[in-house]
């Protein structure tokens, strides 16, 4: 279930975390079938560099010196190397195309997801962490097959062929390859058992890093206001110490991996073993020093598969945390199959209740309710002031409406429709809502203005922008409607943002016009000329005004008293300055 979800031609298993990397990466067949080969040409290639020798060896050893059989060996040796140089290239970039595209693949499958998630789901999680995760973790995942995978593919070959090769020279030599492959596939499967969670830590860690430095750089302004720097450095050093103590646990158990003993011992045995034989005749010496030479195959596996197989587990820790995000519940749905008519504007709360809450759980029973049996009803075209003293519910309804949130009992319609059997983007597109932290893309003015409506042209944008008192400021900008202004419009004071709010709002014609205190930070004067564009505006559409303006609270045809989540009283102002102790007590604040 999504909000919001972008149509794919495929579809991946998101059962676990391998095969949901396996299911992207089989999109690509004809690169893993060409690293397969690649990883074992390469490794029969390598396998025969031994061989080679050791023929070289008996060449020269003989009473009489073979120099043709000499020259042969030497010649098939560099020819051997030379095409296994083709198929290491061929391997090679076919693990780092994969690599690419499965990191590339992974992110917009993740970017998407974000988007589709509910209001519920990113109240509860940091954004640090999501980052994090959307970047360092999605890059591990790329480690995690190249080099990773690529490496244990290798490694994987070059531990086979000793066993394949070894009985071609003596089959009793096969013995200490395979005593070693046993060993060694029991003592890396314990490490992995172990390294799991090691590396677990250290991304959950890392997210919860990266948490911290987030959230002191979004309240910069805060932390320097109350001189609070030296304590945040604290804080985030305490984070990065975490985050280095878990590391510290990884490389202790990278550096007890026991293989490496083992690769001791395997020459060992291997040359014991080839010498007994040699000495009883039944090796010559030009095949001892081919055996010996196969078991140093087991080199290269032993060595890289001690950062291997910590790149894959940590690639592992990374796809699991990502795909936690992707099939983390949500408890909207964007309905495609639901009612989508062009909305006339009529809005009815039928007994609603919400509470803030995760999703699937039931408000707790300590906490009061947000909103808690909310009923009224609002003609199309009408304007509704809804006012209250701080924390009585105004905003919630707002984001009742175009379901950011969805009630916990009770229901909303729109044109008589319940909003859940609204298609969510029908719904939303006609519903604008300007709040009071209004949110600007570090984008250029028109850019922010278009935001809702992209297909606007530059006459249309400059009109909404007239009608929300904005053109004459932008005008003063060097480069105009073309000034790109900083993240969240710091470049700009609240009126100039609040104005630019209004002109998105403008621009796409709403049949529903909520303004969540949209004047809070405009002069009077200014708030004149905004306040004759909004009644302009809300000529023929319903509008709902949250604010403390006494001029606003006049004008609407309906005013809603909100206290304590509840319905005070309903009417117009000279209805309810005669009959609601509520409004006459916020009225007289107001004033």
């Amino acid at each position: 279930m999504s909000e919001f979800a972008v149509a794919q031609s495929w579809t991946s298993d998101r059962r676990g975390p391998v095969r949901w990397v396996l299911s992207h990466v089989l999109r690509h067949k004809w690169f893993v079938l060409s690293l397969f080969l690649g990883a074992l040409g390469n490794a029969a290639l390598a396998a025969a560099v031994p061989v080679l020798v050791g023929w070289g060896f008996d060449a020269i050893a003989a009473p009489s010196a073979d120099l043709d059989r000499l020259g042969l060996a030497a010649g098939l040796l560099i020819f051997s190397q030379a095409v296994r140089t083709f198929l290491q290239l061929g391997r090679n970039w076919s693990s780092e195309t994969i690599g690419q595209r499965l990191e590339r693949d992974i992110r917009d499958e993740l970017y998407a997801s974000l988007l589709g998630k509910s209001m519920s789901f990113h109240d509860l999680r940091p954004s640090g962490d999501l980052m994090a995760r959307a970047t360092n973790d999605v890059r591990e995942v790329n480690l995690l097959f190249n080099p990773g995978v690529n490496l244990v593919i290798g490694s994987a070959n070059f531990l086979l062929m000793p066993i394949l090769v070894a009985p071609t020279i003596h089959p009793a030599l096969v013995l200490t390859p395979l005593v070693y492959l046993l060993a060694y596939g029991f003592v890396v499967r314990a490490y992995l058992r172990q390294l799991r969670p090691a590396t677990t830590q250290v991304r959950e860690e890392f997210g919860h890093m990266n948490a911290t430095l987030a959230e002191a750089i979004e309240g910069i302004e805060t932390v320097k206001g109350a001189a609070q720097e030296t304590h945040e450095s604290k804080r985030f050093h305490k984070a990065v110490q975490r985050w280095r103590d878990a590391y510290v646990v990884q490389g202790d158990l990278e550096a007890r991996f026991i293989p490496l003993l083992l690769l001791g011992l395997v020459h060992t045995a291997g040359l014991l073993h080839s010498l007994l034989l040699f000495r009883s005749g039944a090796l010559a010496v030009g095949e001892v020093v081919s055996f010996n030479g196969l078991l140093l195959l087991f080199g290269f596996p032993t060595f890289t598969a001690q950062f291997a197989y910590s790149q894959v587990s940590s690639g592992l820790s990374s796809a699991r945390r990502i795909l936690e995000l992707i099939t983390a519940p949500t408890d909207l749905d964007q309905n495609l199959s639901g009612y989508q008519a062009s909305m006339r504007g009529a809005v009815t709360f039928e007994r609603v209740s919400f509470c803030y809450r995760p999703p699937d759980e039931s408000c707790p029973i300590e906490d009061t309710p947000a909103l808690e049996q909310i009923s009224f009803h609002v003609e199309p075209g009408q304007t509704v002031a809804i006012v209250g003293q701080t924390g009585a519910g105004k905003t919630t309804i707002a984001k009742l409406i175009n379901r950011i949130y969805d009630v916990d009992s009770g229901r909303i319609l729109v044109d008589g429709v319940d909003v859940r059997d609204w298609n969510l983007a029908a719904l939303r597109r006609q519903i604008s809502i300007i709040e009071q932290d209004i949110f600007l893309f570090s984008r250029t003015v028109a850019e922010n203005i278009a935001f809702g409506c992209p297909q606007a042209t530059r006459s249309q944008i400059e009109a909404a922008a007239r009608a929300a008192q904005a053109h004459e400021f932008i005008g003063q900008f060097k480069d105009g409607y073309d000034t790109v202004i900083g993240e969240r419009g710091v470049t700009l004071s609240g009126g100039q943002r609040q104005r630019l709010a209004l002109a998105r709002a403008f621009l796409t014609q709403p049949a529903i016009l909520i303004l969540d205190d949209a004047t809070s930070a405009i002069d009077s004067e200014t708030e004149d000329r905004i306040q004759q564009a909004i009644e302009q505006a809300a000529a023929g559409r319903t509008t709902l005004l949250i604010t403390h303006r006494l001029s606003q609270i006049r004008w609407a045809d309906l005013i809603v008293v909100l206290r304590r989540g509840r319905v005070a009283a309903v009417g117009t102002h000279e209805k309810l300055m005669e009959r609601s102790e509520a409004y006459r007590n916020i009225f007289a604040r107001y004033e």
